[in-house]
């Protein structure tokens, strides 16, 4: 079977990516694996993939399963066995450094008599009684590998560890989770103390726990076990979200991670300064940036600090650059730090290709989710807190099952899809419309696809028909959409409905949404970040006529063209605007 050069093209970069040749071949509908070998041969993509680092290998593999929303068992075993992998490689790597300090700095001669309390004579320490996580035999000394695996640049955060509370703003994947595990670990084992993660997610919280058994099994030879973790010591690490209630029941030194995804973040802020009371507890707060109307962005900035005192409003605080440099101690005894992509690069960080990333996602992607920038919501017609109460874990969707052959049963799905124009993501939503009251929509699925042909996506939609009971399918039929609505009607004429964009009908998709937003009724994963940001981008604007006014998605704004917004919309459009009024009939596909 032929493919096209456009395929082909899609199959090379997932391939560089890191995704699996049979998830190639399942995303891009080949008949088989094999082609997907056959052309990394024949083109070199192995080439391509060799010249980069084991470790960036990994790194990459490891985005691809993370960036997932729906990970089957299989995948969460893989995310393990990768993290367990890329422990032992930063250890091999601090093994090899320390070596080489050795040969360069070698150390005093010691006197025979010298003697370590720990040893039992052979050279080695004595572990006594096996306990379960047992640390009592571990000494500061022993973490010295572990202090050897690190870039400049977490080292700058682990020199700042006696600041009561480190704020951080970071890029996304440069190695913070790991980061902060072993130093978690390491002042559990060497001071004893409750160590407590606060994620927005138990997925996230998750994580944590995982880097923290793999540093323990690789840097140490422990075998940690049980969730929280207690060690021998007494000292306790808790993994929860911030969900749960639970969390202000407990005390220790706390890590708040992504706390600008975080929704109610002034409760969690309140929970989280209860946790860390005393003031021998630290409180480290880290993450990647979203939207300036995030309640958290006056916390970073300080303007929450400032607002509690009229003697304050003139203290000026360090600037963005001077956190760059080696991050600052700021007017509200806040240790502040920002770590780009390019300073972590710049500190040695050599997982990445710069360049690359600059060219896989459009500037203000790159400069949202690498450079720290915070995304300017003011002007946007949707409120951010509003976006955030819509995410959710889906994990709590008991209804729902992805890895089912019929995920939703038969149970009634709406389909929403968005074309791709130049550069933008061509966007299908797969939507659950409530059926009893107070139930809310739920967004399913997500897929996506850039560059393919029209043909392609439609067999792509028709394979989700398969799957779900499909009553509805909302296309915009402008442009390449037209040529999809043409395939997927000749199908499906009863459930393909094409949507002709005009002012109208723009303002009619835009105005459900607000109504939708505003009444709560909708649900999304809490990975689907971008989604969220797709709603940032949505403004009222002058008509060209400048008679009236209409809404719009400006590019240099945000993400792609405001896709994910689109696609939904697509499909909610189905709803009467009178959702009060129960629909008359409906029917379900029989099995």
């Amino acid at each position: 079977m032929a493919y096209s050069d456009e395929i082909r093209e899609a199959a090379k970069r997932m391939y560089i990516r890191g995704v699996l040749p049979k998830e190639i071949a399942a995303e891009l509908s080949l008949n088989s694996t094999r082609i997907v070998y056959t052309w990394a041969e024949k083109f070199g993509w192995d080439l391509l993939v060799n010249d980069l680092s084991v470790e960036e290998m990994i790194n990459r593999r490891l985005a691809v399963l993370i960036d997932k929303d729906e990970k089957s068992d299989q995948q969460l075993k893989e995310m393990d066995r990768l993290i367990e992998h890329h422990v032992k490689l930063l250890r091999a790597n601090a093994d090899a450094k320390a070596k080489a300090e050795k040969r360069l700095n070698p150390p005093e001669p010691q006197a025979r008599n010298e003697s370590n309390s720990n040893s039992n004579g052979d050279g080695k320490k004595s572990r006594g009684r096996k306990k379960k996580n047992n640390v009592d035999h571990l000494t500061s000394d022993d973490f010295a590998p572990w202090h050897n695996s690190l870039y400049a640049f977490q080292k700058v955060m682990r020199e700042n560890l006696h600041q009561r509370i480190r704020n951080i703003l970071k890029s996304r994947q440069i190695g913070a989770t790991y980061y902060f595990s072993g130093e978690a670990f390491e002042d559990a084992v060497i001071n004893g103390d409750d160590q407590i993660f606060l994620s927005a997610s138990r997925a996230q919280a998750e994580v944590f726990r995982t880097y923290i058994i793999r540093i323990a099994k690789e840097f140490f030879d422990l075998e940690l076990s049980g969730n929280p973790i207690v060690l021998s010591n007494g000292a306790t690490l808790r993994f929860l979200s911030t969900n749960g209630k639970t969390a202000q029941s407990y005390s220790g030194h706390l890590y708040t991670d992504e706390y600008f995804w975080i929704s109610r973040f002034e409760e969690v802020k309140k929970v989280s300064s209860a946790i860390a009371t005393h003031k021998h507890w630290r409180r480290t707060y880290f993450s990647t940036p979203s939207s300036k109307t995030h309640p958290a962005y006056t916390f970073w900035t300080g303007d929450a600090w400032k607002e509690g005192k009229d003697s304050r409003k003139n203290i000026e605080f360090p600037t963005f650059d001077e956190f760059r440099d080696g991050g600052r101690l700021c007017p509200d005894k806040q240790w502040r730090y920002v770590i780009t992509i390019e300073d972590a690069v710049a500190s040695g960080f050599d997982l990445v290709d710069l360049e690359e990333l600059r060219d896989e996602y459009s500037d203000a992607e790159f400069n949202n989710l690498f450079m720290c920038i915070f995304v300017d919501g003011a002007s946007s017609i949707f409120e951010f807190n509003k976006i955030q109460k819509c995410m959710v874990d889906s994990g709590i969707w008991r209804d729902y099952n992805p890895d089912d052959p019929q995920p939703f049963g038969n149970r009634e799905v709406w389909l929403g899809y968005d074309p791709s124009r130049t550069r933008d993501n061509a966007v299908l939503m797969v939507v659950a419309p409530p059926i009893v009251a107070g139930e809310k929509f739920r967004v399913l699925k997500k897929l996506s696809w850039r560059g393919l042909s029209f043909q392609h996506q439609a067999n792509e939609i028709a394979k989700v028909f398969e799957r779900f009971n499909v009553s509805y399918l909302g296309i915009d039929v402008t442009g390449i959409g037209a040529g999809v609505y043409d395939l997927l009607h000749n199908k499906f004429p009863r459930e393909v409905v094409p949507i002709h964009y005009s002012n109208d009908s723009k303002n009619r998709l835009v105005m459900k949404m607000i109504d939708i937003i505003d009444s709560n009724r909708l649900q999304f994963d809490e990975s689907l970040k971008e989604t969220a940001m797709s709603f940032m981008a949505i403004k009222r604007v002058p008509t060209n006529s400048g008679n009236a006014l209409t809404f719009k998605a400006d590019r240099s704004e945000l993400v792609g063209h405001a896709d994910d917004f689109w696609a939904l919309s697509h499909a909610l459009i189905n709803e009467p605007i009178d959702h009060s009024t129960k629909r008359k009939s409906t029917y379900a596909m029989a099995a």
